[in-house]
């Protein structure tokens, strides 16, 4: 069958393009978008040049913002306090004169050209999004949005470059954000952890910050194809610039960088509730949304096979490992021959499925652990039950030195040794947590597992305790 895109002419009746209308500064007239033209005037002017604008030092550039902003109806949406200050600051005392004439004469008009041309680069950014449709024979919205709660959807950027750390990983795995349930966190104001630090070395993220929404308890955000341009050092106010970085991952069948992240927010400060059932489910839960191969999927009504799992319907997996790092730094955990039957259905909303996607393992590491508060050696569990329930096929766990993760790898070679599957794991983790929530005891999950790795039971194993409670 063939496939027509929708024309400029249907702009006005396009949801994607209606939801994101009422917060960006052009209008629709005759279904074409437009600069307000008390505005393109006023834009038209800074593209001629400081000659022609009259903008030719911080305290100008300041007042001609601000009068575009009045233009447009954003002066109640104020400023920082000293943002006039900042302007004046940085353009006329801390760079030279000769950067400053080269930033009003050069950079400034190309900046405004750029900005006249927002209106036919939005027309084209969705006329790319239905070309693609029609190129892919994939039945998914793809045109920029913004997404509700519970909205599954893709936002292609056509005008974006796609493309010891998680970020550093080079086997293709899917790279979790430690995210906040509002994408990027504190990313554009205050913070600058997991997240913040992810955020500013892979800038691109920061738009989804513009188009995504408050995650629920069973959602998740997967980004692919954000590029890497900047190395660092140090974290939260120890952060610093190191550097440019050249992103060296490859590209996928659609020219975006091979980099998969996942937003999975944890649970805020819950000290001793995370040990409750209720907000491990809501733990493990949000973990899966995030490792959930999304192209397996429903066909007809019937749920993709998996194998090994009972009447209850609690997995069978087998959780395994393989060839384990000497090093506490990162642990390979890998769940082997674990697969669920693949279905694509390109009739279903929302289908479809990235380059090898059910390939792809997990990098991940302390989630929720740092500001947040949560147990490392809790949230190390949760996150091995919830890919190993997804049927991926590793996870690198990086342990960022945390001192009560330095025998997470005996621990994992003791389970794997035993050939524990999930559910087992899984009834120990609940076991321990409802010891821990009402007081029966103040030990970690490894030493509490495995009382060889309690130093002061360790100094009894001759009498003949067990492996495990």
């Amino acid at each position: 069958m063939g496939c027509i895109a929708s024309s400029s002419r249907t702009m006005e009746h396009r949801e994607d393009m209606n939801s994101i209308l009422p917060f960006l500064p052009v209008v629709m007239r005759s279904s074409s978008l437009f600069w307000p033209s008390h505005t393109v005037e006023a834009i038209k002017s800074l593209s001629k040049g400081p000659n022609i604008s009259n903008v030719t030092s911080g305290e100008s550039l300041f007042d001609c913002i601000s009068d575009i902003r009045s233009s447009l109806k954003l002066s109640s949406l104020t400023l920082a306090r000293y943002t006039p200050e900042g302007f004046v600051l940085f353009f006329d005392e801390l760079i030279s004169r000769v950067e400053a004439r080269k930033w009003f004469e050069e950079v400034l008009p190309s900046l405004a050209n750029l900005l006249l041309e927002l209106p036919s680069l939005l027309e084209s950014h969705y006329q790319n999004a239905d070309d693609l449709i029609c190129r892919a024979q994939f039945h998914v919205k793809t045109g920029l949005r913004l997404l509700g709660p519970q909205e599954a959807g893709m936002v292609f950027l056509s005008q974006v470059r796609r493309e010891g750390l998680i970020e550093d990983q080079s086997d293709g795995a899917l790279e979790v954000d430690f995210a906040n349930k509002y994408l990027g966190g504190g990313a554009l104001h205050r913070g600058c952890v997991q997240e913040e630090i992810r955020f500013m070395i892979n800038p691109e993220l920061i738009v989804g910050m513009l188009f995504l929404p408050c995650m629920d308890d069973n959602e998740a955000i997967e980004i692919v194809g954000a590029e890497r341009f900047s190395n660092y050092t140090g974290y939260a106010s120890s952060f610093r610039f190191s550097g440019d970085h050249i992103d060296q991952k490859g590209f996928d069948s659609f020219r975006r960088r091979k980099t998969r992240i996942v937003a999975i927010d944890a649970l805020c400060n819950p000290r001793t509730r995370q040990y409750k059932l209720n907000y491990l489910l809501r733990e493990t839960n949000k973990a899966f949304c995030g490792f959930f191969v999304q192209s397996k999927c429903v066909v007809e009504g019937a749920h993709c096979e998996r194998k090994n799992t009972d009447s209850n319907g609690i997995s069978r997996n087998m959780l395994q490992s393989d060839e384990l790092p000497s090093s506490s730094t990162d642990v390979e955990m890998i769940d082997a021959d674990c697969r669920s039957q693949v279905v694509e259905n390109p009739d279903r909303k929302g289908s479809f499925r990235l380059d090898d996607e059910e390939t792809v393992g997990i990098a991940t590491g302390n989630w929720g652990c740092g500001a947040f508060g949560g147990d490392p050696e809790l949230k190390a569990m949760i996150q091995w039950l919830a890919a190993s329930q997804a049927a991926r096929p590793s996870i690198l766990y990086y342990t960022f030195g945390i001192e009560a993760l330095q025998n997470l790898d005996k621990v994992v070679e003791w389970i794997a040794s035993h050939e524990w599957v999930v559910e087992e794991l899984w009834n120990m983790v609940v076991e321990y947590s409802s010891q821990r929530f009402n007081g029966g005891t103040d030990l970690g999950f490894l030493s509490w597992l495995l009382p060889s790795l309690s130093s002061a039971v360790c100094e009894d194993q001759e009498d003949g305790i067990s492996e495990h409670p």
